[in-house]
């Protein structure tokens, strides 16, 4: 089967439709059709396309940046246009980027996960838009780790913030373009957007079926094994454990210089969690949390990518954790003065770690996040596209 991106699709069949307009640009590294070249290259040579302003995401449009290191605004060498930081002083174009701009183009491979920061930045971007008056066309992509799976708490809109724009669950089994009208109707964002959909994709496809290159958007979500984790273990960046940031396998490998290792893996092995074993592992970080240091922990290995739930399998994990280190675990503080902790903003509510601190039973704590997901989706039925 050949799937056709919808940036392809945008290309070779409605492209037209633009001619004549000033046009932006937001991309990242992934930005690509399925010959490796990357959208600010195809949109260029295309005759009725006027590329006049780009705009860089968290990593920068060329992924030269780290996990949190701000984005630079700059003029690009190899184009010679503005290339406008949306991952530094501020998160969302200003007005002044938007001005002259007849319409924004947002062609970002998200990783189906609310946390995943290219989903705020393209709801930001329509944001701005709505407000200035600027189209918004979308190319979508697919949902990497399938577009049918749910899992985790709803977010709270009390904790929205850039890893959690709007009530939904961690992982919402959408594509970008799918959250993108649904976001934009329901969450009463209302800017004038068009989805161009993909041709051929399917629901239930991880990447690796269809067919196209697998280029990381993230420095550190390097492998689709990765990213099939990341829904449960981006959560171990809220606590004092690594979550494997400056090794060759983060948020695949856990640890910390106080964890037994061997006990940690049997234990949880014990569980016989589904689609998962663990294995003992060593490692030094050669950057982030215990930098320099050695670390002992566990390699989370996916069995059964059908079967695994990520964020059941990450509760489980912290649950054994935080009952055998209870002199050593520890939230994270804030990240800014005033505000909320960070394993709240990533689970969207304070519900995950208090249940977890007042060792409640996992079951009853997952059994409360189902009122919000079968709401979530009821409410995501009517914007699917494939």
């Amino acid at each position: 089967m050949t799937i056709r991106l919808g940036l392809e699709v945008f290309l070779e069949e409605t492209a037209e439709g633009v001619a004549g307009k000033l046009l932006g640009l937001v991309a990242c590294p992934s930005s690509v059709d399925r010959e490796l070249r990357s959208s600010v290259e195809r949109l260029r040579r295309h005759p009725a396309i006027d590329l006049v302003a780009l705009f860089g995401p968290e990593h920068g449009l060329r992924g030269e940046a780290q996990a949190g290191a701000p984005v630079a605004t700059y003029k690009d060498a190899l184009t010679g246009l503005p290339v406008h930081s949306l991952y530094g002083d501020a998160r969302r174009p200003s007005p002044d980027m938007l001005r002259g701009i007849d319409a924004i183009i947002i062609d970002l491979q998200d990783g189906g996960v609310r946390f995943y920061t290219f989903l705020a930045t393209a709801l930001y971007v329509m944001e701005a838009a709505a407000a200035a008056g600027c189209k918004v066309i979308l190319l979508d992509r697919p949902a990497p780790i399938t577009g049918n799976r749910i899992e985790g708490p709803l977010l709270d809109a009390d904790f929205a913030s850039f890893v959690g724009p709007y009530p939904m669950p961690i992982r919402y089994g959408m594509t970008i373009g799918e959250m993108a009208q649904l976001a934009n109707t329901e969450y009463g964002i209302n800017c004038e957007l068009t989805v161009i959909p993909m041709d051929g994709w399917k629901r239930d496809m991880w990447f690796d079926d269809t067919g196209l290159p697998f280029v990381p958007s993230s420095p550190n979500l390097p492998t689709l094994d990765a990213m099939t984790l990341y829904p449960g273990t981006c959560l171990i960046e809220g606590s004092n454990l690594s979550e494997g940031r400056g090794t060759t396998k983060p948020f695949e490998y856990i640890g910390a210089p106080w964890i037994d290792a061997l006990q940690l893996a049997d234990q949880l092995n014990d569980l016989d969690l589904e689609g998962a074993r663990f294995r003992p592992v060593y490692f030094v970080p050669t950057f982030s949390k215990y930098h320099g240091e050695l670390c002992a922990g566990v390699h989370i290995c996916v069995t059964d990518r059908e079967r695994f739930q990520p964020v059941t399998m990450i509760l489980n994990l912290l649950q054994v954790v935080i009952a055998g280190y209870p002199d050593n675990f520890a939230w994270r503080a804030p990240w800014a003065a005033g505000s909320q902790a960070p394993i709240d903003l990533l689970s969207g509510s304070t519900a995950l770690r208090e249940g977890l601190d007042a060792r409640r039973p996992l079951e009853e704590l997952i059994a409360s996040w189902r009122p919000g997901s079968e709401a979530f989706l009821r409410l995501r039925q009517k914007y699917l596209l494939y």
